[in-house]
Protein backbone atom coordinates (compact mmCIF):
# COMPACT_ATOMS: atom_id res chain seq x y z
CA UNK A 1 0.00 0.00 0.00
CA UNK A 2 0.81 3.67 -0.60
CA UNK A 3 0.96 6.46 2.07
CA UNK A 4 -2.01 8.55 2.89
CA UNK A 5 -1.13 11.99 4.54
CA UNK A 6 -4.04 13.49 6.11
CA UNK A 7 -4.21 17.80 7.11
CA UNK A 8 -6.98 18.58 9.22
CA UNK A 9 -8.29 20.73 12.51
CA UNK A 10 -11.27 22.60 13.03
CA UNK A 11 -12.44 25.28 11.11
CA UNK A 12 -9.94 28.70 10.56
CA UNK A 13 -6.97 26.65 11.35
CA UNK A 14 -5.17 27.15 8.26
CA UNK A 15 -5.91 23.55 6.78
CA UNK A 16 -6.44 24.47 2.80
CA UNK A 17 -3.51 26.75 2.81
CA UNK A 18 -0.85 24.20 4.09
CA UNK A 19 -2.92 22.06 1.75
CA UNK A 20 -1.37 24.05 -0.94
CA UNK A 21 1.98 24.87 0.68
CA UNK A 22 2.30 21.23 0.82
CA UNK A 23 1.62 20.52 -2.95
CA UNK A 24 4.04 23.51 -3.55
CA UNK A 25 6.73 21.75 -2.07
CA UNK A 26 6.25 18.15 -3.33
CA UNK A 27 5.99 19.44 -6.60
CA UNK A 28 9.26 21.27 -6.68
CA UNK A 29 11.33 18.63 -4.89
CA UNK A 30 10.27 15.78 -7.60
CA UNK A 31 8.34 13.63 -5.55
CA UNK A 32 5.08 11.70 -7.03
CA UNK A 33 1.52 12.52 -5.55
CA UNK A 34 -1.83 12.52 -5.65
CA UNK A 35 -4.36 15.00 -3.22
CA UNK A 36 -7.74 14.89 -2.44
CA UNK A 37 -10.07 17.15 -1.05
CA UNK A 38 -13.21 16.23 1.52
CA UNK A 39 -16.18 17.36 1.06
CA UNK A 40 -15.65 16.47 -2.71
CA UNK A 41 -17.57 19.09 -3.64
CA UNK A 42 -16.64 18.48 -7.57
CA UNK A 43 -18.60 14.96 -7.23
CA UNK A 44 -22.19 14.06 -6.65
CA UNK A 45 -21.45 11.86 -3.81
CA UNK A 46 -21.10 15.40 -2.26
CA UNK A 47 -24.71 16.11 -2.30
CA UNK A 48 -25.92 14.78 1.27
CA UNK A 49 -22.88 16.71 2.39
CA UNK A 50 -23.86 20.02 0.66
CA UNK A 51 -27.70 19.57 2.26
CA UNK A 52 -26.79 19.34 5.60
CA UNK A 53 -24.03 21.96 5.44
CA UNK A 54 -26.62 24.34 4.20
CA UNK A 55 -28.94 24.24 6.51
CA UNK A 56 -31.29 21.78 4.88
CA UNK A 57 -31.47 19.42 7.45
CA UNK A 58 -31.10 21.77 10.05
CA UNK A 59 -30.15 24.95 10.82
CA UNK A 60 -28.12 24.17 13.34
CA UNK A 61 -25.49 21.46 13.66
CA UNK A 62 -26.21 19.58 16.33
CA UNK A 63 -29.72 19.21 14.75
CA UNK A 64 -28.37 16.24 12.74
CA UNK A 65 -26.80 12.98 14.64
CA UNK A 66 -23.10 12.82 14.70
CA UNK A 67 -24.17 9.33 13.31
CA UNK A 68 -26.46 9.99 10.31
CA UNK A 69 -24.17 12.87 8.99
CA UNK A 70 -21.11 11.11 9.22
CA UNK A 71 -22.92 8.77 6.91
CA UNK A 72 -22.84 11.32 4.01
CA UNK A 73 -19.45 12.62 4.79
CA UNK A 74 -18.35 8.31 4.40
CA UNK A 75 -19.98 8.00 1.36
CA UNK A 76 -18.10 10.94 -0.29
CA UNK A 77 -15.12 9.73 0.90
CA UNK A 78 -15.90 5.92 -0.37
CA UNK A 79 -17.26 6.92 -4.20
CA UNK A 80 -13.85 9.62 -4.21
CA UNK A 81 -11.54 6.64 -3.14
CA UNK A 82 -12.86 4.32 -5.64
CA UNK A 83 -13.15 5.95 -8.93
CA UNK A 84 -10.31 8.39 -8.02
CA UNK A 85 -7.24 7.03 -6.03
CA UNK A 86 -7.42 3.43 -5.24
CA UNK A 87 -5.33 2.13 -7.54
CA UNK A 88 -2.68 4.22 -7.39
CA UNK A 89 -2.26 4.08 -3.78
CA UNK A 90 -2.43 0.63 -3.56
CA UNK A 91 0.51 0.57 -5.94
CA UNK A 92 2.29 2.27 -3.59
CA UNK A 93 1.47 6.16 -4.05
CA UNK A 94 1.39 9.09 -2.33
CA UNK A 95 -1.88 10.91 -1.32
CA UNK A 96 -2.53 14.22 0.49
CA UNK A 97 -5.37 14.61 1.85
CA UNK A 98 -7.33 18.35 2.70
CA UNK A 99 -9.06 16.36 5.46
CA UNK A 100 -10.80 13.09 6.09
CA UNK A 101 -12.16 10.78 8.08
CA UNK A 102 -10.55 12.62 10.82
CA UNK A 103 -12.52 15.67 9.72
CA UNK A 104 -15.77 13.71 11.06
CA UNK A 105 -13.58 12.57 14.28
CA UNK A 106 -13.39 16.19 15.05
CA UNK A 107 -16.60 17.73 13.79
CA UNK A 108 -19.38 15.43 14.67
CA UNK A 109 -17.69 13.80 17.62
CA UNK A 110 -18.01 17.39 19.00
CA UNK A 111 -21.46 17.36 19.18
CA UNK A 112 -21.17 14.72 21.96
CA UNK A 113 -20.58 15.69 24.78
CA UNK A 114 -20.11 12.60 27.30
CA UNK A 115 -17.08 11.08 26.87
CA UNK A 116 -18.49 7.77 27.07
CA UNK A 117 -20.86 8.14 24.44
CA UNK A 118 -18.05 9.61 22.08
CA UNK A 119 -15.95 7.05 22.78
CA UNK A 120 -18.64 4.62 21.48
CA UNK A 121 -19.10 6.82 18.48
CA UNK A 122 -15.27 7.29 17.67
CA UNK A 123 -15.81 3.42 17.64
CA UNK A 124 -18.21 2.92 15.80
CA UNK A 125 -17.07 5.70 13.02
CA UNK A 126 -13.84 3.64 12.94
CA UNK A 127 -15.34 0.53 11.94
CA UNK A 128 -17.24 2.10 9.85
CA UNK A 129 -14.90 4.03 7.68
CA UNK A 130 -11.90 1.74 7.68
CA UNK A 131 -13.68 -1.74 8.33
CA UNK A 132 -17.20 -1.66 6.34
CA UNK A 133 -16.03 0.99 3.64
CA UNK A 134 -12.71 -0.55 3.39
CA UNK A 135 -11.21 3.17 3.95
CA UNK A 136 -6.95 3.41 4.06
CA UNK A 137 -6.18 4.51 7.16
CA UNK A 138 -3.78 7.12 7.36
CA UNK A 139 -0.04 6.85 7.49
CA UNK A 140 -0.12 10.13 9.35
CA UNK A 141 -2.61 13.13 10.67
CA UNK A 142 -1.51 16.66 10.99
CA UNK A 143 -3.60 18.23 13.28
CA UNK A 144 -3.27 21.96 13.10
CA UNK A 145 -4.32 23.04 16.73
CA UNK A 146 -5.51 26.77 15.86
CA UNK A 147 -7.70 28.15 19.52
CA UNK A 148 -11.32 28.71 18.71
CA UNK A 149 -10.82 32.58 19.59
CA UNK A 150 -8.15 33.23 16.86
CA UNK A 151 -10.00 30.78 14.13
CA UNK A 152 -13.14 32.52 14.84
CA UNK A 153 -11.60 35.78 13.85
CA UNK A 154 -9.55 34.38 10.85
CA UNK A 155 -13.20 33.27 9.55
CA UNK A 156 -14.95 36.07 9.81
CA UNK A 157 -14.89 37.20 6.49
CA UNK A 158 -14.58 34.10 4.81
CA UNK A 159 -16.94 32.76 1.83
CA UNK A 160 -18.68 29.45 1.91
CA UNK A 161 -16.36 27.14 0.05
CA UNK A 162 -19.09 25.12 -2.13
CA UNK A 163 -21.05 28.39 -2.79
CA UNK A 164 -18.44 31.07 -2.75
CA UNK A 165 -20.44 33.25 -0.99
CA UNK A 166 -19.93 35.43 2.19
CA UNK A 167 -23.22 33.18 3.96
CA UNK A 168 -21.25 30.37 6.23
CA UNK A 169 -22.06 26.98 6.27
CA UNK A 170 -23.83 25.75 9.94
CA UNK A 171 -20.49 24.70 10.96
CA UNK A 172 -18.78 27.77 10.73
CA UNK A 173 -21.43 30.27 11.62
CA UNK A 174 -22.26 28.16 15.27
CA UNK A 175 -19.51 29.52 17.47
CA UNK A 176 -20.01 26.86 20.23
CA UNK A 177 -19.83 24.32 17.67
CA UNK A 178 -16.01 25.48 16.64
CA UNK A 179 -15.60 25.55 20.14
CA UNK A 180 -16.47 21.68 21.01
CA UNK A 181 -15.20 20.36 17.93
CA UNK A 182 -12.15 22.03 18.89
CA UNK A 183 -12.41 20.85 22.89
CA UNK A 184 -12.81 17.19 21.60
CA UNK A 185 -10.19 17.23 18.96
CA UNK A 186 -7.32 17.56 21.39
CA UNK A 187 -8.39 14.81 23.07
CA UNK A 188 -9.21 12.59 19.70
CA UNK A 189 -5.36 14.04 18.79
CA UNK A 190 -4.20 11.94 21.87
CA UNK A 191 -6.09 9.53 21.46
CA UNK A 192 -5.11 8.41 17.50
CA UNK A 193 -1.53 9.89 18.38
CA UNK A 194 -1.94 12.35 15.81
CA UNK A 195 0.62 14.52 14.99
CA UNK A 196 -0.07 18.39 16.90
CA UNK A 197 0.97 21.62 15.30
CA UNK A 198 0.36 24.19 17.83
CA UNK A 199 -0.82 27.27 15.40
CA UNK A 200 -0.41 29.58 18.23
CA UNK A 201 3.12 29.86 20.50
CA UNK A 202 4.03 32.70 23.12
CA UNK A 203 0.07 34.18 22.51
CA UNK A 204 1.80 34.88 18.87
CA UNK A 205 0.04 33.47 15.56
CA UNK A 206 2.53 31.38 13.63
CA UNK A 207 3.82 32.23 10.23
CA UNK A 208 2.47 29.73 7.35
CA UNK A 209 5.91 29.29 6.41
CA UNK A 210 6.72 28.23 9.56
CA UNK A 211 4.03 25.84 10.26
CA UNK A 212 4.77 24.40 6.38
CA UNK A 213 8.08 23.52 7.66
CA UNK A 214 7.51 22.01 10.73
CA UNK A 215 4.70 19.52 8.66
CA UNK A 216 7.40 19.40 5.88
CA UNK A 217 10.03 17.69 8.13
CA UNK A 218 8.02 15.69 9.23
CA UNK A 219 6.21 14.06 6.00
CA UNK A 220 9.99 13.62 4.56
CA UNK A 221 10.72 11.28 7.47
CA UNK A 222 7.75 8.80 5.60
CA UNK A 223 9.02 9.08 2.14
CA UNK A 224 12.75 9.05 1.28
Amino acid sequence: MGKLFVIDGTDGSGKQTQFEKLKERLTKDGIDYRTVSFPNYDSPSSGLVKMYLSGEFGEHAKDVSPYIASTFYAADRYATYTTQYKEYYENGGIVLADRYTTANMVHQAGKIQNKDERERFLNWLWDFEFKLYGLPIPSEVFFLKMPPETALDLIKNRENKFTHQEQKDIHEKDKNHIIDSFNVACDVAKKYDWYTVECVKDNKLRTVADIHEEIYKEIIKHIV
